[in-house]
């Protein structure tokens, strides 16, 4: 079946509206024209411009008072604004009246359920003096009463039939916006339209999609008070351009979340303020991000990867010797010389080490963290290193208990900016760690209270070899720092702040807490096995050797979780579902087997570390 755009569909109804005998105007919810027929200009009189969408009814009740439509009026503003004040309340109703020139008109109203209203005005002056002609002359024209009353019948069947035509156009034009609601609903990106004081006038729902936090309930409210006004600020300059008639698009940075948002402003083309299409883009600005930074690191390490061969035999070679001589109890002078010689080789070997973290394979491995004690530890570890003039303070805020972190490869990325932000302050002033929630992220901030980044460090420091410090910098760290947060889905972000620098950190919030398991496995020796990793995690175990076994533990007080194997001698694991309890199941068919269709939920494929296993039971806290 062919389609038809709203356009077309606008076309047939005003095609078919003109067709009617009977006058006919709606207006909307915001008495504003929305569609009207020839005879409704015709029979008033007003010049095409009252008879465009987007008129307003206030122009059209002034145009007619001034012509004396209604008749004398001691007060026209007054006349305007009662009429005006009846439209905003509008109510159903059917009158009569007779127009200054001598005809009558009869106007039925009838509100929509979108809200505004469709007026039918007929002319009935023929109807009208065959009543007064049959009450002057009932008598003498008894013949021509029944000639009037057909015809008073046929035309109120006319009448009719006109109504019918009415309400099936109303039917359709409710259904076409129904259809165009049901739409821009499932669109996964917020549309919406703000008038010129910027409050919201429609909204698709979808708003706490893009912009996670804002409240669905947006209609009539202004922007700042939806959004927030950090956010209502970035967004603001593009309003005033769009409302002025320039189109806008442009992307910015949601505060609250971090989600990167695309933003498409669409002046309105009746001047009544701008469409407003919101787009979630943080997972294709992270792609491109993450593309550009592999290109530049696969090309380092292109360049880099034969020579750092050669360089690591031949720091072997340097280092060897050095060491001989060292122990050569040479004269204090050339004793030095080689110390500082070996210093060198070590620093080269260090950064042969970077360059293999840089282009080797490198994977996650997430466990339970208490981030307190990781930031103890990491303050202990560092503070003899930062000197006597420089203060490490660290805080956290409303965090869970544990969480689910690589703790390794965390505190490299941390200890990292810790030492660069020595080396900012050139050894003297104030180091601050923060770790805080932000919506679904995890958000652990840096600063310092050195002179901030420079425009160009701000644009490249991220990249691989880029370095502020010369020859004593190896351009390296933060460029790992950046690749082991994007490896664990998060994101870097460097700024300066009014006094020193901050580099933040969001990591995806996954809380981890401590389990009562109840372990279903009917291998000894796995069972055992997976019986030390749960310990290992800080998860208390029960046991069970069966299926059958299992089903009398269930019920268990203080049982959180049931991690059984799919595959049991007496039934499958799937069948402990449904017992009101979280269920992870372990098998060791491949994914895609038949034997694991239909199963939902987290499954683990045997053999699985201590990574896969902490994931698995971190999923069902969420």
């Amino acid at each position: 079946m062919a389609t038809t755009t709203p356009d077309r569909h606008a076309a047939l109804t005003r095609s078919g509206l003109n067709l009617i005998q009977q006058a006919i105007s709606i207006f909307d919810a915001d008495l504003r024209l929305a569609v009207s027929n020839r005879p409704y200009q015709a029979m008033f009189g007003l010049p095409d411009e009252l008879t465009r969408p987007g008129t307003t009814f206030e122009d059209t009740i002034r145009y007619l008072v001034h012509r004396g439509e209604y008749g004398p009026q001691e007060d026209t503003e007054a006349a305007i604004r009662e009429r005006v004040d009846q439209a905003r309340t509008f109510q159903p109703h059917y009158m009569e009246r007779k127009r200054a020139d001598g005809r009558w008109i009869s106007v039925e109203g009838a509100p929509l359920s979108q809200g505004g209203w469709i007026a039918v005005y007929t002319d009935i002056t023929q109807i009208k003096r065959q009543e007064e002609l049959l009450r002057a002359r009932s008598e003498e024209l008894s013949e021509l009463v029944l000639d009037h009353a057909e015809r008073l019948s046929a035309a109120n069947r006319a009448l009719a039939a006109t109504n019918a035509a009415l309400e099936e156009a109303k039917r359709i034009l409710t259904e076409s916006e129904a259809r165009t609601r049901h739409v821009t609903a499932m669109v996964p990106a917020h549309i919406a339209h703000m008038d010129r004081d910027y409050r919201y006038t429609f909204s698709n729902n979808q708003i706490a999609a893009v912009f996670p936090g804002a409240d669905r309930g947006i209609i009539g409210r202004a922007g700042e008070e939806v959004l927030g006004r950090e956010t209502f600020d970035r967004i603001r300059p593009h309003m005033d351009r769009a409302v002025a008639g320039q189109p806008q698009v442009f992307e910015i940075t949601h505060p609250p979340s971090g989600r990167r948002i695309r933003i498409a402003l669409t002046p309105d083309p009746n001047g009544r303020g701008a469409y407003v299409l919101s787009t979630d883009v943080t997972a294709e600005v992270q792609s491109r991000e993450a593309l550009t930074h592999a290109a530049k690191r696969a090309l380092a390490a292109q360049m880099t990867s034969g020579l750092a061969h050669d360089f690591g035999n031949l720091l072997t070679i340097i280092l060897g010797l050095q060491t001989r001589l060292a122990r050569a109890g040479l004269p204090p002078e050339q004793a030095e010389d080689v110390q500082a010689t070996l210093a060198a080789a070590r620093r080269g070997a260090t950064l042969l080490d970077g360059i293999a973290a840089l282009t080797g394979k490198r994977e996650q491995h997430p466990q339970p963290v208490d981030l307190d004690a990781l930031f103890e530890h990491l303050a202990a570890m560092a503070r003899p290193t930062l000197g006597a003039a420089v203060t490490l303070e660290h805080a956290t805020t409303n965090l869970p208990a544990r969480l689910m972190l690589d703790p390794g490869a965390l505190q490299d990325a941390l200890l990292n900016l810790i030492l660069n932000a020595r080396d900012a302050m050139q050894g003297k002033g104030r180091i601050g760690l923060q770790a805080r929630t932000a919506g679904r992220w995890l958000e652990i901030t840096v600063t310092d209270s050195g002179p901030g980044f420079s425009d160009e460090a701000l644009a490249r420091a991220t990249q691989p070899f880029f370095t502020t410090k010369g020859s004593k910098g190896s351009g390296l760290g933060l460029s790992m720092v950046y690749d082991q947060v994007k490896l664990a889905g998060g994101t870097l972000r460097l700024a300066n702040l009014a006094q020193g620098a901050q580099v933040a950190i969001r990591l995806p919030l996954r809380a981890a807490r401590p389990h009562l398991v109840l372990l279903v496995e009917d291998d000894d020796a796995i069972r055992s096995h997976i019986r030390q990793m749960l310990t290992a995690q800080g998860h208390s175990v029960i046991e069970a050797g069966s299926l059958s076994e299992a089903r009398g533990l269930t019920d268990l007080s203080g049982l959180t979780l049931i991690l059984s194997d799919l595959q049991l001698g007496d039934g499958s694991g799937a069948d402990l579902r449904g017992r009101g309890l979280p269920l992870v199941l372990m098998t060791a068919l491949p994914p895609g087997d038949a034997g694991r269709s239909g199963l939902d939920g987290t499954v683990l494929t045997k053999p699985f570390g201590d990574t896969e296993l902490a994931l698995a039971l971190a999923e069902t806290d969420d």
